[in-house]
C-alpha cells in the first residue's frame, strides 16, 4: 500500500471515528480524543505491517534451502554441438 493512499484511508476513518463520537456523546472534546486515538492505533497499526512485510521479505532471502547459484550448470550458447575440426 502506497502513502497517499494510506493516508487518505487514515483521515477519512479518523473523521468518521470523531463524528461517530460526537453523536453519541456530544462533546466535542470527547470526539477529538477518539480521533486522536484512532490515528494512533492506525499508525501503529501501519508500523507493525510495515514490520512484518519487511520481516517476512528478509528471512526468506536468507532461506537456507535455496540453491547456491554457483551449483546451477552453465548454459551452452552453442546447443552442445561441437565441430569435428575444433573450431
Amino acid at each position: 500500500m502506497n502513502l497517499p493512499r494510506f493516508l487518505i484511508g487514515m483521515f477519512v476513518t479518523t473523521a468518521v471515528v470523531a463524528i461517530w463520537a460526537y453523536s453519541a456523546t456530544g462533546s466535542l472534546w470527547r470526539a477529538l480524543v477518539w480521533g486522536g486515538l484512532s490515528l494512533i492505533v492506525l499508525q501503529v497499526g501501519y508500523f507493525v505491517l510495515a514490520f512484518a512485510l519487511f520481516y517476512r521479505h528478509s528471512s526468506k532471502s536468507t532461506d537456507p534451502k535455496a540453491e547456491p547459484v554457483s551449483s546451477v550448470e552453465p548454459s551452452h550458447r552453442d546447443d552442445g554441438v561441437s565441430s569435428p575440426s575444433g573450431r
